[in-house]
């Protein structure tokens, strides 16, 4: 009776949208206290007691004013940050989204039933596919299961804005639009785009009401391909997404104002479920050596990839997978969970289709053919050529740590995000001689349309235990002392900025309503070690657990100078992937990796001994 009952009450996905609370706004005396004990590693004595009463000052004058009204605007919305954020953080950000901003990762069905092998791509595309169709089948359904935490459900809404959603740029701002529906809510478009040699095409999934199979979407890929592999290669329109964004806005404005046509063929991609990018490059990929991969997902052929798009998926020709995403319109666990899924799928059923071979006489796909001009096509040339300047300054190391994972680290009661980010602050610390400020993605989905809070890794605990490792005077004891006080220190902070108690956010709020106002910057912004701290998106080390499953994604560092570092974790192993830019004479992404792998070993050699 009981278990009938539950499944009469299934759960729908986005069933407890309404009843999320609303994000909160932390005490101002809360979020300065930690934002001064945020900066303490970057400052000497002389420095820091002036930040302290720049802080003070602030608080007892315009930060309270400021925070005030804050509260009001919280009151009025269920999230007050939301807006702000993708505008401050996504759409009134200038520079290139495709190479900059965007973020990707390698499927990890190379890891067992599909190795890359020439001669699959087209076979293996028609069963990837499918599955990515069935999962949008189920969100259409809202059959995908909720996220929770414990018992508390956590907030689905950035799964809206996997399917159907594109970016549109604006001259000074971008917009996202969004033609997602669940099957409750009405019709919603049923066609991918596909994008191969230059060219575009288009054909709708379903027929007769149903998904069309891995043998009928063969039948189209192989059109398509053959198409473009016997006839010229075309403009590539889709190269002019990878340009800067106001460059990008106005070239798209002329291409419609060529030919009013041009605007419907650019509705057919914005509209489309995803894009399917068909490449002909082969990139090396091993269990253990993800780096080739990673930079061809990042700075592979622009005329087959739409930027916008919030989901590229790509195909390479050894049938080789991966995704480039725009991150605007939802964070990388979206992308996780969908990888993750297709990856249950290809191992369940062997990698292959085993299901009926009949095709049954759909509609070729068809082809958008745009109305160009010799300005369009030197705009195409132009932004190829900054894409491939960009991307060849562009250095990844991805690899694999596999001489312990998960597993261990837990047997030692060690929590492994943490265990990562503290090797990672050690392996900067020795690697360029100071402390590295530190942004780790911490999630706030507990709250309506919460997305991230900014967790800053390099603590003073941190930085007092990398010291420690460094001076060959100081005890093993003393190490492991230091080392447990910086995990129950990160570990603390975790738990705050999930629960919203972080204060980055916080304080973007206040300088924000400061604009809004027509108020002058407060000082507090202007000081030195705000942004030597991280403030104001500075961050040299930009990390992200990607989560506990096989899959792996990368972005480019916040700053010149900086990383992007990436990691999983796994029960017997950790992946890790790190970004650098190779016009940094002081930046190298394959030392940092090394060693970071070094600090792995000598982390639980700490811990052994000091069991001893």
């Amino acid at each position: 009776m009981e278990n009938q009952l539950a499944k009469s009450i299934e759960e729908r996905t986005f069933q407890y949208q309404d009843s999320l609370p609303s994000l909160p706004v932390p005490s101002l005396e809360e979020s300065l206290k930690k934002y001064l004990e945020s900066v303490k590693p970057f400052a000497n004595e002389e420095e820091y007691k002036k930040t302290e009463e720049i802080v003070q000052k602030f608080e007892n004058g315009v930060g309270e004013k400021l925070h005030q009204k804050l509260l009001e605007r919280a009151k009025g919305k269920r999230n007050w940050l939301e807006e702000w954020w993708l505008n401050v953080a996504y759409l009134d950000v200038r520079i290139p989204s495709q190479l900059y901003v965007n973020f990707v990762g390698p499927c990890p069905y190379f890891e067992h039933y599909w190795p890359a092998k020439e001669g699959t791509q087209l076979e293996r595309g028609s069963i990837i596919l499918w599955h990515n169709l069935n999962y949008w089948q189920l969100l259409r359904r809202e059959k995908l299961p909720v996220h929770k935490s414990g018992n508390s459900p956590l907030d689905m809404n950035q799964f809206r804005m996997l399917f159907s959603t594109c970016k549109i740029p604006g001259i000074a701002r971008d917009s996202i639009m969004n033609y997602f529906r669940t099957e409750s809510e009405g019709n919603c478009p049923t066609h991918i785009a596909v994008l191969c040699r230059g060219r575009a095409f288009v054909f709708d999934v379903l027929h007769e009401g149903c998904l069309i199979t891995p043998p009928e979407l063969l039948r189209q890929l192989t059109y398509i391909h053959k198409k473009c592999s016997s006839e010229p290669v075309g403009p590539g329109i889709a190269a002019l997404t990878s340009e800067e964004r106001t460059r990008w806005a106005k070239a798209r404005e002329y291409l419609i104002g060529l030919d009013p046509e041009n605007l419907t063929l650019l509705e057919k991609i914005q509209t489309s479920l995803f894009v399917y990018s068909l490449e002909d490059t082969s990139p090396h990929v091993t269990p253990e050596d993800y780096s080739q991969i990673f930079e061809m997902l990042l700075s592979g052929d622009p005329a087959v990839r739409w930027g916008d798009k919030s989901y590229n998926l790509i195909s390479f020709a050894n049938g080789v997978f991966g995704c480039c995403c725009d991150h605007a319109p939802f964070d990388a666990m979206v992308m996780v969970n969908i990888a993750h899924y297709v990856d249950e799928r290809i191992l369940e059923t062997e990698g292959r289709w085993k299901g009926s071979e009949k095709v049954r006489d759909i509609p070729f796909p068809e082809e958008l053919v745009f109305t160009v001009d010799e300005k369009i096509l030197s705009d195409i040339y132009q932004a190829k050529a900054q894409h491939l300047k960009g991307a060849s300054d562009l250095q990844i190391a991805a690899y694999t740590f596999t001489s312990f994972g998960k597993k261990l680290t837990k047997k030692e009661a060690l929590h492994p995000d943490t265990f990562i980010q503290l090797a990672l602050q050690l392996a900067y610390y020795r690697l360029h001689g100071r402390p590295g400020c530190c942004y780790e993605t911490a999630m706030t989905r507990y709250f309506y349309h919460g997305r991230t809070e900014t967790m800053r890794s390099c603590t003073v605990e941190a930085i007092s235990w990398c010291r420690s490792m460094q001076d060959p005077s100081t005890s093993l004891l003393e190490r492991q002392q230091k080392m447990l006080q910086a995990f129950e220190k990160h570990n603390k902070m975790m738990k705050d900025c999930s629960n919203g108690k972080g204060f980055d956010r916080h304080l973007l709020g206040l300088l924000l309503i400061a604009k809004e106002e027509g108020l002058p910057v407060p000082e507090l912004f202007e000081d030195p070690l705000f942004s030597r701290s991280g403030g104001g998106g500075n961050f040299v080390l930009s990390t992200s657990l990607v989560g506990y499953l096989r899959v792996q994604g990368v972005v480019v560092p916040m700053v010149h100078n900086g990383y992007g570092f990436f990691y999983h974790i796994r029960d017997d192993r950790f992946v890790v992937a790190c970004s650098a830019w190779r016009s940094c004479p002081e930046t190298d992404s394959e030392k940092l990796v090394q060693m970071t792998f070094h600090a792995f070993h000598d982390m639980l050699q700490l811990m052994n001994t000091a069991h001893l």
